[in-house]
């Protein structure tokens, strides 16, 4: 897949237990939407200590995907972090041929799908509270084809680049604009 300097690719087995934490993809992520934030404002958006917000900061720092921001710190003690990338990816296929990067690449997937599950509940339970021209765009569903191995990646591509395109159109400063989150899989299914 096309990767540039925004995206990091994941292939060491250490990096990807480290992210698979709940509260850690958690963290990532509201770096990522949020922007730099503070310990102590992570601490509220996520629910946690800020001892334990911290020590999770330090393995995600640790293995590359946060940095800390102290410009935006007041003080000294104040310690701001950033998303290192806007994304991180990591190619299953290459994880086949070694037990431990599988059982890593795995571990990372249920994690991520796993926070999928929970922010589309958060989603389900706030739907009655959202002005309604919001929820009419909103869309799950499935759809069962009979695919190559090569379609398959064409289709990947494809997804990629419509979800690239659709990122490189939004703007979050545009005051109508919210953050909207797009998620899809392909996957050879039972036979």
């Amino acid at each position: 897949m096309p990767e540039d300097e925004s995206t990091l690719h994941l292939t060491d087995p250490r990096a990807m237990r480290a992210l698979a934490h709940p509260t850690r993809l958690r963290l990532l992520g509201e770096l990522r939407v949020r922007g730099p934030q503070s310990v102590g404002m992570l601490s509220e958006i996520v629910g946690e200590a800020v001892g334990s917000v911290s020590y999770h900061l330090g393995k995600l720092a640790e293995h590359g995907f946060v940095t800390e921001a102290p410009e935006h710190a007041r003080n000294r003690r104040e310690r701001w972090w950033r998303a290192a990338h806007s994304r991180t990816n990591w190619e299953p296929v290459e994880m086949l041929a070694d037990p431990e990067r599988k059982l890593a690449s795995d571990l990372l997937r249920r994690a991520a799908f796993q926070r999928y599950v929970e922010r589309f509940q958060n989603y389900l339970e706030s739907e009655a509270t959202l002005d309604p021209e919001w929820v009419r765009g909103t869309t799950s569903s499935d759809q069962i084809m009979h695919l190559t191995p090569d379609e398959l990646m064409e289709l990947r591509t494809e997804l990629m680049e419509l979800g690239a395109r659709w990122r490189a159109r939004g703007n979050p400063d545009r005051p109508d604009a919210r953050t909207v989150t797009l998620i899809w899989q392909a996957y050879r299914g039972p036979q």
